[in-house]
Parts: structure tokens; C-alpha cells; sequence
């Protein structure tokens, strides 16, 4: 369960992570930060929003608790900016942890500077509605790819991408994760040493 999990600890690297989770929960590759320094870590906040129209990301910002990522599925309505500059500044007000969504987002300089862990399908100048009549939800599950994200599945992303897990099964992968980046540091010493990748992994 997430109290188990140290949110304010060392963050897991993603890829470590998807293979010492037997390769599970990886979110479709396109889906990266806005700068690859960015690293989110933290509970999910499921919202989906009806193709260009941004009003239930606004909801989700006001139901959000500190330590959220909103995982926002835009459906088939990938290219416009569904967030910037100043949803980003509520977000990092509201305590948010990060922002992981397929379709676009904008301000990305600002975006960069604001520094909140941001993560998206693409860059998008166009503007998105916010028609209540629309169909959405926060909260509610959504699919993203082959990958099923529910409220309070643990995030993870880097420059690599997006690993979404159980709150279950997290921890003991999580620190499985660690062992195993400390097992390759070992490895990285003895290939700089001089040793064969063959000989290392006995090929």
C-alpha cells in the first residue's frame, strides 16, 4: 500500500522499475517529459477529458490532494494544449505531485521553469473548451494504451517514460528496483574495468 512507499525519498528510475515489475505498467512510449531532467513519483488521479476541452483537468486541480498526478486520458483529442503556464502554478499551489497526459500541452518554456514534473503525448499551441455539457470524468479509471490507471496507482516517470503500479505489489517492486540498479552499478565498474558485456551477463 502507499504507506509503504516513501514519496519523499530516492525516486525510482522507470526502466529499472518496468523490469523488476516482470515489464508491467509501462504507458505508451510517446508520452515524455518536458524536460528531461523531470522525474514525477507519486499517487494517481485518473481524469478524463472529452477531445479539446480541458474543464475536468480544472476539476481534478480542485479535487486534487498533495502527492496527486493527474493521469489525464484526452481520448482521440491529442493535439491541443490542454495545460500551461497557469494550471501548471495552480498545480504547484494544490501541492500536486505531477501531470501525466496524452494529448498536448503548452507554455513549455514556463512549463520548464515552473519545474512541476509535466508529461505528455506532445507540444500543442492550440487552445482547448470548457463546456460542461461535455462528457468527462476525475476520478473514474481510464485506459491509456494497454495500461489501466486507477485512483491511488503509484507513478512513476523520467526521461525514459511513464510506469503506472498497484499500490499493492508497488513497494516490494519499487525495492527491487533499487537492488537492481545497484546490482548494475557493480556491472558498470567491471565493464569500465575492461571486462566483455558477453563475460558480464555470461552470453
Amino acid at each position: 500500500m502507499t504507506d509503504d512507499i516513501r514519496f519523499d525519498g530516492p525516486k525510482p528510475a522507470s526502466a529499472s522499475l518496468h523490469e523488476a515489475a516482470g515489464r508491467i505498467g509501462a504507458l505508451p512510449s510517446h508520452i515524455k517529459p518536458v524536460a528531461d531532467s523531470m522525474h514525477v513519483f507519486g499517487r494517481a488521479l485518473p481524469v478524463r477529458c472529452p477531445p479539446g476541452d480541458n474543464l475536468f483537468i480544472h476539476r481534478a486541480l480542485a479535487d486534487a490532494a498533495a502527492g496527486d498526478v493527474l493521469v489525464v486520458d484526452c481520448g482521440p483529442g491529442d493535439d491541443y494544449g490542454y495545460w500551461g503556464e497557469i494550471m501548471a502554478t495552480a498545480g504547484i499551489a494544490r501541492g500536486v505531485a505531477g501531470l501525466v497526459i496524452t494529448g498536448g500541452v503548452r507554455d513549455k518554456l514556463a512549463l520548464v521553469e515552473l519545474g512541476l514534473p509535466t508529461f505528455s503525448g506532445r507540444i500543442c499551441i492550440q487552445g482547448t473548451g470548457k463546456n460542461a455539457d461535455l462528457d468527462g470524468a476525475v476520478g473514474e479509471p481510464v485506459r491509456i494504451g494497454a495500461i489501466t490507471v486507477r485512483r491511488g496507482d503509484i507513478v512513476v516517470g523520467d526521461a525514459d517514460g511513464v510506469m503506472i503500479l498497484n499500490p499493492d505489489v508497488a513497494p516490494a517492486f519499487i525495492a527491487a528496483a533499487f537492488e537492481r540498479d545497484a546490482k548494475e552499478a557493480q556491472i558498470l565498474d567491471r565493464v569500465r574495468a575492461g571486462e566483455l558485456t558477453l563475460d558480464v551477463y555470461n552470453l
